[in-house]
């Protein structure tokens, strides 16, 4: 019996012979970042040469991602102008206001991308950033806020107050608030019109001086540690803080003034309060009360927080670093902006009457989530890995150290800008001295975990 051939379709045999797809090759695309800057000399230039020595070209699903840096010019500009940047880091809403009005069109028009939210920043003033953190529970002091001593004149102003105003006894309020306590504008920010309040005679004095300004009255605290925390995105700074040095020494170097508990709980307020209210770029003063051992949330809408060489020495570089991770992550993934505040998830935390401790981080745990913090962790991970040594190397080279003189060259008389150079620039040396013991550290602990056999490690 003959056997039968197998046979095969005219269409299957034309598939058979189509050859197999080659993969698609990545896109290239460049993200653009922009630096919206007033007065800022050294941080700009340390992140666009640090962004250089990086070299980045990251694979990203379909595209390769690599970044171009531009610093934003102010001009006139069309409603209907596009945007051409992916992100901007801006250092001039709090105060410029073209600046900020065209980051908010771009935002709106655009999809633009910004640290921080410009509506967030121009609405949250320290009386609402206040009363927000009260109402979440945390520890906050007891403050008033007083009508202003003199009114702008205008139209309606007289009638307003003839009809509304009442007569009220400011040595009354204070006696209720006790001594002492501090005299401090609602809003502003750099300690501008504060004064520490002992006695009548100088609250009358220093609430006669301030004009049209609204003002707060906060309870002194008496405390054995200020510390300062300063977030970008999920990441947090925690620095020893003395307010009573000069401006160059204020940001204390010391590494271990808080135990683990009091740590985690200054990076757990910072988060509650940036995810609160929308900031990826913020700080806060806290103060630890020798009454009762709680750290106490004195300031913390600052959200163009302290960023120059000159005030952050030692801990400038870790600076810088953050704000390259979040920055780079953010543009390279085509981060969301969240344009408004959702503040319903904290209030459902508030409403459940958790402990104080427990309830901060369900608050921080929010936050970590908006921030995406696990993708993020993961991008730094995979593309970020030589971060670290590209930052170490480019601080002990010629050109920061230019940096930093110029910096200080800005500010300082010219007898002074030799030896306050010197001095900045060794307190960063000192970082790269300690910085090269943790990278070290590190790296070793990688070195025993790959070098590792399951034999070697306990039953």
């Amino acid at each position: 019996m003959a056997t039968k051939r197998k046979t095969t379709s005219k269409p299957a045999r034309k598939a058979a012979r189509k050859p197999a797809k080659r993969p698609k090759k990545p896109t290239p695309v460049t993200r653009t970042i922009g630096l919206s800057l007033g007065a800022d000399l050294c941080w700009p230039a340390c992140y666009e040469a640090i962004i250089r020595d990086l070299n980045l070209s990251i694979e990203l699903g379909s595209e390769v991602v690599d970044f171009a840096i531009e610093r934003v010019t102010v001009e006139p500009f069309s409603l209907r102008q596009p945007c051409r940047y992916d992100i901007v880091l801006d250092r001039l809403t709090h105060w410029f206001t073209t600046s900020r009005e065209w980051i908010k069109k771009a935002i709106i028009m655009d999809g633009l991308y910004v640290l921080n939210n410009p509506w967030a920043l121009q609405s949250m003033e320290k009386q609402t950033s206040y009363a927000a953190m009260m109402h979440l529970g945390l520890d906050v002091p007891d403050t008033w806020i007083v009508p202003p001593r003199d009114h702008a004149p205008g139209p309606d102003v007289g009638p307003t107050l003839r009809r509304y105003a009442r007569l009220f006894d400011l040595g009354a309020v204070a006696d209720d608030l006790g001594y002492p306590h501090f005299m401090k504008p609602y809003d502003g920010g750099g300690w501008v019109g504060v004064t520490k309040i002992d006695n009548r005679e100088q609250l009358q004095a220093s609430y006669d001086k301030s004009g049209t300004r609204l003002m707060h009255m906060q309870k002194a605290i008496p405390y054995d540690l200020f510390v300062r925390t300063i977030g970008i995105g999920p990441q947090v700074e925690v620095v020893r803080y003395d307010p009573d040095k000069p401006l160059h020494d204020r940001y204390q170097v010391d590494f271990f003034f808080a135990d683990s508990d009091e740590w985690s709980f200054l990076v757990d307020q910072q988060l509650t309060i940036n995810g609160f209210f929308g900031w990826e770029f913020n700080s806060c003063e806290s103060l630890r009360s020798t009454e009762d051992g709680r750290f106490y949330a004195i300031d913390f809408a600052n959200a163009c927080p302290d960023f120059q060489v000159t005030s952050l020495h030692y801990h400038f570089p870790n600076m810088v670093k953050k704000m390259l991770r979040w920055s780079l992550f953010c543009a390279a993934t085509k981060r969301p902006m969240q344009r408004m505040p959702d503040w319903e998830p904290y209030y459902a935390v508030q409403k459940k009457d958790l402990p104080f401790r427990e309830r901060i981080a369900a608050y921080a745990d929010i936050t970590r989530e908006k921030m995406q913090v696990d993708a993020f962790n993961e991008f730094c991970a995979t593309h970020l890995s030589h971060l670290d040594e590209v930052v170490w190397n480019f601080f002990g080279t010629d050109q920061a150290k230019a940096i930093v003189r110029e910096k200080v060259a800005s500010l300082y008389p010219q007898h002074e800008i030799d030896p306050f150079t010197e001095h900045f620039w060794g307190m960063i040396q000192f970082w790269r001295k300690t910085e090269r013991d943790v990278l070290d550290r590190r790296d070793g602990a990688k070195v025993d975990a790959a070098s590792s056999t399951p034999a070697d490690k306990p039953e």
